[in-house]
């Protein structure tokens, strides 16, 4: 779902060539358990960013302190320019959580309208806001289910519903935690097909998280994660390369042998 404010629009947008994204030191601690250790990274713009890692190493958390829900963040973690949850950023980030976040007993269209009519109220950006719900139900193509319900629908298109929601605006970065879970593939292919879209078509900016290893060759860059540690921050090419390996999943092996063989203490011999 998406973050929505009144505040006014953002005039002093950072530069282009400034990351998306970039974090020093970001550290998040739960209670007795420090969920994340120390990150530091950068997100660029107009990319998609891949996070991935097993389940439980830390990237929902990463992405709440990303839109900046997430409490007892320590560090410094930058968003287009502002510090992570800087009230201007919140009509310029749209956030999907894992379950999509849709109004069963409304329409798809209907949904559409209420999210667009918090994000501009007012009567006068009423045909904006018509304009904004045609567009974001077209690019998730969905327009031949605007009158459905959304609790008629599939995993797949309730999903869509929810990418809509959060493309109303067009915001500049999209946080996509763990969209394609639990849908099967020709549905992953298609939702993908529709990130590389928005990226390359529109410029925006997409930090995408998967625990699935095959999506990882879909995406610009990737941050690998395991055990609230960035193991890698770099492209699937590269980090094939640079680990000897043919796939991005065997590179990610290889860097888990590698940090576990550096935490053991070596025997010392007498």
């Amino acid at each position: 779902m998406v973050n929505y404010s009144s505040e006014p629009p953002d005039t002093h947008p950072a530069p282009q060539d400034t990351p998306a994204v970039h974090a020093v030191g970001l550290t998040v601690v739960r209670g007795p358990r420090t969920v994340l250790r120390g990150l530091d990274f950068t997100v660029p713009r107009g990319q998609i960013t891949g996070l991935l890692g097993p389940s439980g190493c830390g990237k929902s958390t990463l992405m709440r302190a990303v839109v900046g829900t997430q409490a007892e963040v320590t560090g410094t973690l930058d968003v287009l320019g502002h510090p992570a949850g800087h009230p201007r950023l919140r009509t310029r980030i749209g956030y999907v959580t894992q379950a999509p976040s849709v109004y069963d007993d409304l329409t798809v269209r209907q949904n559409l309208d209420y999210f667009a009519a918090i994000l501009t109220p007012g009567r006068a950006a009423a045909a904006q806001r018509d304009a904004d719900v045609t567009r974001a139900i077209d690019d998730v193509d969905l327009t031949s289910h605007a009158d459905a319900l959304a609790g008629n629908l599939s995993g797949g298109q309730r999903s869509r519903v929810s990418l809509a929601v959060a493309l109303l605006g067009t915001p500049d970065l999209l946080v996509l935690d763990e969209p394609t879970v639990g849908l099967d593939p020709v549905l992953r292919r298609d939702l993908w097909n529709l990130f590389h879209d928005i990226a390359t078509r529109r410029g925006t900016t997409l930090l995408v998280s998967s625990h699935v290893m095959d999506e990882a060759e879909r995406c610009h860059r990737l941050l690998l994660m395991r055990d609230g540690l960035i193991l890698a921050d770099d492209s699937p090419d590269a980090l094939r390369t640079r680990t000897r390996t043919d796939t991005v999943e065997e590179a990610f092996l290889h860097l888990v042998d590698e940090a576990t063989a550096a935490a053991t203490p070596k025997e010392t011999t007498r």
